[in-house]
């Protein structure tokens, strides 16, 4: 993965090139697309575009799915679990196979009717589904951004002490949430976590059954 991203990095848009490299050139455009909220065929069709005007042999993807498959080692992982669709426990580890519950015989998957025969029962997507993002590449991200790990001592070196309390740092409890970890409590760039979840609907809409329950980490180190 690496090794595919130094070539993108180091090789030109197109012969003579000198200012865009694959990867840098990709990285631009896939911008514009995010900041100006264009689709996916719309930013295809400015690809296929731009690699007719552009001169031959260039490198230019000329589709979403090419350009977001050059863009993926930059970006982190995520992992998409199966859920007992009562909850019970999810598929993963030493449940990974398995397709019913053991604890209420529940399907792992919803019941569709077959196309073909119109009575057989097939097997559809996975009844519930649990998105998780591995926060350990994350925390190392965040460190690895010099204007970010800053940030994240602000807390200690350049936070205003008085008697206002404008941050969670300013309150005794941030003080009182150190206490038997005093090695930790000496390295200010140690994050101090607040967790916090909610079920909403992500549609607005109060007549959808669709909804979903977010599970939020809030880093306290970083300034208001």
């Amino acid at each position: 993965m690496y090794d595919t991203l130094k070539s993108d990095f180091e090789q030109a848009l197109y012969p003579g090139c000198s200012m865009f490299t694959r990867l840098s050139g990709t990285l631009r455009l896939f911008s514009l697309k995010a900041r100006n909220g264009w689709t996916d065929k719309n930013f295809t069709e400015l690809l296929e575009l731009l690699k007719e005007m552009l001169p031959e042999d260039n490198m230019l993807p000329n589709r979403n799915y090419e350009a977001k498959k050059i863009l993926c080692p930059m970006g982190l992982e995520y992992k998409k679990i199966h859920v007992y669709p009562n909850d019970c426990v999810l598929y993963t580890n030493d449940f990974a196979t398995l397709k019913v519950c053991s604890t209420c015989g529940l399907s792992r998957f919803k019941k569709k009717i077959d196309g073909s025969s119109g009575e057989e029962e097939i097997e559809g997507p996975p009844a519930k589904v649990l998105w998780y993002l591995p926060i350990i590449p994350r925390f190392k991200r965040l460190l690895a951004i010099k204007e970010d790990a800053r940030n994240l001592t602000w807390h200690e070196n350049g936070r205003k002490c008085d008697k206002f309390l404008r941050h969670p740092a300013d309150a005794p409890q941030w003080r009182g949430t150190g206490e038997g970890y005093a090695e930790c409590v000496a390295e200010s760039r140690n994050l101090r976590i607040g967790l916090a979840t909610d079920g909403m609907n992500p549609y607005g809409n109060l007549s959808s059954k669709h909804s979903s329950w977010p599970v939020l980490l809030v880093i306290y180190n970083l300034p208001p």
